[in-house]
């Protein structure tokens, strides 16, 4: 199956990666700022994948060009931070071709509504499918430009739904081909609220500006997830499951999600966090105007 990656990051390369060495067609489209791996990846004419998932994963594109990224493609994931989900819209709805289904991997914010609307289709129209994921599939970093090395890839807790709704069955057909541990969703706003970025990265974020814009480097979860950081993440994750059961959606609790995601041993909002060994070891950010 030809299959496009839209995003060069850590995911991107990951999701390129496992693709490829399942024996898929990959082409990888980044923009042009964004142009250090695209231009490693095209010079080996692939990417070097290690940790769980290792071996050499053939590229057969890696450019700019989303025209030549995309075009034939059955499947297109679109890989990146909840920001990069509007312009990576607004470049294919000039290049998209009826039939074509795309994944937002992860959908974090609403990816799939948003990706849908850029390229100014109804939601319920079947021209396009895009479907999205309550998060990323992987522990992964890019360890040097080309090369990436996969911590961890998650068995459970990814679940996936489509637009329009009635298409996420058939979607998820070809998903679950390289994720078989992931979920269906019953719709799009359940695996927006399913995502639990929004409940721990502000609440840490927030309860240790000080020590962000202090010269001293700390750990974001096993240093900056205190008894009251875990109080504020547990409130916050109150009001998120109060919207979604006022939907009629069941979601899962945030340490529900990463125990059942292999990333926690507790199901807490402190040492769950804190003593986690799936996210040990991750730098803080150093300054306030971050996504986080």
């Amino acid at each position: 199956m030809k299959i496009a990656v839209l995003g060069s990051g850590n995911g991107g390369c990951a999701v390129a990666a496992e693709c490829a060495l399942q024996g898929h067609d990959v082409r990888i489209f980044d923009f042009e700022e964004f142009s250090t791996n695209i231009q490693a990846i095209e010079k080996a004419k692939g990417i070097e994948c290690s940790g769980l998932i290792s071996g050499f994963a053939p590229i057969s594109y890696a450019g700019h060009d989303i025209e030549n990224a995309v075009s034939g493609a059955k499947l297109i994931y679109v890989v990146g931070p909840s920001y990069a989900t509007v312009p990576f819209a607004r470049a294919y709805k000039k290049v998209m071709q009826k039939g074509q289904q795309v994944i937002i991997c992860p959908g974090t914010n609403g990816g799939a509504l948003i990706f849908k609307k850029e390229v100014g289709l109804d939601f319920s129209s079947p021209d396009l499918i895009v479907s999205e994921t309550s998060t990323l599939p992987y522990a992964c970093r890019v360890i040097t430009p080309g090369k990436v090395h996969i911590f961890h890839k998650l068995k459970d807790g990814v679940f996936f739904a489509s637009l329009p709704a009635s298409k996420t069955e058939a979607a998820y057909e070809l998903f679950k081909e390289i994720y078989p541990g992931s979920k269906l969703s019953k719709n799009v706003l359940q695996t927006l609220l399913q995502n639990g970025n929004n409940v721990i990265h502000p609440a840490v974020s927030l309860l240790n500006v000080g020590r962000i814009e202090s010269p001293e480097d700390f750990f974001f979860y096993e240093d900056g997830v205190t008894p009251a950081v875990g109080k504020l993440m547990k409130a916050v994750d109150k009001e998120r499951m109060a919207i979604a059961e006022a939907f009629g959606l069941t979601i899962l609790s945030e340490p529900e999600t990463g125990y059942l995601q292999g990333y926690m041993l507790e199901k807490n909002y402190h040492t769950g966090y804190s003593k986690a060994p799936g996210f040990e070891g991750i730098n803080a950010q150093t300054q306030i105007d971050n996504r986080y």
